[in-house]
């Protein structure tokens, strides 16, 4: 909830206005670096932001650059005002003058619209907060410059205000990002490619006209870094192509690939148990939509043995299961369900063993889950094109017993409705 107060965060005084230089004031009123970008960017990412603490942050200098913008559209104002009735002045910016009778308005000192595509928000809040950091810093160049075309004293005084927050509030962006502890590089959650993340390609290569060479430096050796030759250049000389690629299966020193023999195995024997569990739950649904429903997903947990057992084939392992504790608590609990579900009306009975059933679908779509990331991870594409496959039916099952579920709830309603009228 937003309150304004009427009285400025910095009080302005312009001692000798400057039409011209109120026309440069605007690229801080509605430009990409300004006041009202940078209000709208903090705020939004803020809104976004699940991360209470740094949600404050973005909140509470979003909301101050509402109060910079407030400032610098008053400074502004101010030295706009002679184009309100000075003819030499309005022919200065005719835009100003006559299509805004001398007043700001949200376009920046060219006369372009604010636009939203000014906004750099991605949901990411290591990524939003760095680049909050280049926001604050390109504005922080702006208002140098605007002080640096200016005479007048009580506008450098403001500027000068202003300009020093853009500072502040870098620092304090930058030390809510170093908090969250991420390596540098660390975007995201997809690690990048091993060997061609280190690769410098030498792409500008020679002497220009002017002087300029090759030159070498942190950015391009010592470290981790491979200095490479240009790749078209190779290409021309008939060498190999240079660039690291992913063509050949990486080496699995992490022992990624025992683990999803583990999973694969975990989930054979959870498939397993299903067969002879869903027949069952079959047996005990009341109402028709509910028995064809787990008929249906009792072809479709046979094809998904088949699957698994494909998976091992083409890992070149042989298809072996391992009990699965988890799934056969799933199933017990199941079992007394049904035996539970005897004494219950038939739209309670049925909610119940949707229940369970539900509990199952995402044990199995957590077990895909894991399973398919390590195979993507191990570029096995296609064991993940399998469990996709299978991970997709699980996740449509649950869908359909949500559907089911709705409907019996509206069942579990019409007599007490029935009553009452």
């Amino acid at each position: 909830m937003y309150h304004h107060v009427k009285k400025l965060m910095f009080t302005v005084r312009v001692d000798e206005p400057d039409p011209r230089f109120g026309n440069m004031l605007l690229e801080q009123f509605g430009g990409a670096n300004g006041e009202l970008a940078a209000a709208m960017q903090y705020s939004i990412q803020g809104l976004n932001c699940e991360d209470p603490d740094r949600k404050d942050l973005l909140m509470d200098i979003g909301t101050e650059e509402l109060s910079h913008l407030e400032v610098v559209g008053t400074l502004a104002r101010m030295h706009l005002k002679p184009a309100k009735f000075d003819r030499e002045a309005a022919e200065a910016d005719p835009l100003i003058a006559i299509a805004g009778g001398g007043g700001v308005n949200l376009f920046n000192s060219q006369g372009s619209a604010w636009t939203a595509d000014y906004l750099k928000i991605t949901g990411e809040l290591d990524v939003d907060l760095r680049s909050n950091i280049a926001a604050e810093a390109r504005a922080k160049i702006v208002y140098e410059r605007l002080i640096n075309f200016t005479d007048d004293a009580g506008t450098k005084d403001a500027l000068q205000f202003l300009m020093t927050r853009e500072i502040t509030h870098m620092k304090a962006f930058a030390l809510a990002l170093e908090s969250m502890n991420k390596p540098a590089f660390s975007i995201g959650r997809i690690a990048p490619t091993p060997g061609l993340v280190d690769q410098f390609f030498n792409d500008s290569t020679g002497t220009g006209d002017h002087g300029e060479i090759d030159t070498r430096g942190p950015w391009n050796e010592g470290g981790d870094w491979v200095f490479t030759e240009s790749p078209a250049i190779q290409a021309e000389n008939g060498a190999a192509n240079a660039i690291v690629t992913e063509s050949s299966p990486p080496a699995d020193e992490a022992g990624l690939g025992d683990l999803l023999i583990e999973e694969l195995r975990d989930i054979l024997h959870a498939e397993k148990q299903l067969t002879k569990a869903l027949p069952k739950m079959a047996e005990a649904a009341r109402f028709d939509q509910l028995r064809e429903l787990f008929e249906q997903h009792l072809v479709e947990t046979e094809a998904q043995i088949e699957r698994i057992n494909e998976c091992f084939e083409l890992l070149g392992k042989t298809p072996r299961a391992k009990p699965c504790k988890g799934m056969m608590g799933l199933v017990e609990e199941g079992q007394e369900i049904i035996a539970q579900g005897e004494d219950k009306e038939d739209a309670a009975a049925d909610l119940a063993l949707i229940g369970a059933a539900q509990r199952v679908e995402h044990y199995e779509m957590s077990g895909y889950t894991t399973a398919r990331n390590l195979a993507q991870q191990l570029r096995h594409s296609a064991v993940v094109a399998l469990l996709s496959k299978s991970l997709a039916e699980e996740e449509n099952a649950d869908q359909l017993l949500n559907q089911v579920a709705r409907s019996l709830m509206s069942v579990a309603k019409m007599p007490a409705a029935i009553e009452q009228a």
